[in-house]
């Protein structure tokens, strides 16, 4: 089991009352708050993945292919002066 830590949280009674009427009876408060929690945060790390791929598939419709900058990036690593 992850290492937890204790935390206090103020849930509105209307939302508390809802809780107890859907979580399972052998279910703790506790652990269907966790994994309510952990699948909200989940749900907006995947959103936020799928805005910067639109994002990315946006710029490449209105600009096309970037030319690959490494070869750019090592010179200028190198102090050499490129000749663009």
């Amino acid at each position: 089991m992850p290492a937890r830590t204790k935390t206090t949280i103020r849930i509105p009674v209307e939302l508390l009352a809802k809780i107890r009427q859907v979580k399972p009876d052998d279910e703790s408060l506790n652990d269907f708050v966790v994994k309510a929690l952990d699948a909200e945060v989940r749900r907006r790390g995947l959103k936020v993945l799928e805005e910067i791929v639109e994002t990315s598939e946006a710029i490449l419709q209105r600009s096309g292919p970037q030319p690959d900058s490494t070869p750019y990036i090592r010179t200028l690593r190198d102090g050499i002066e490129p000749h663009i």
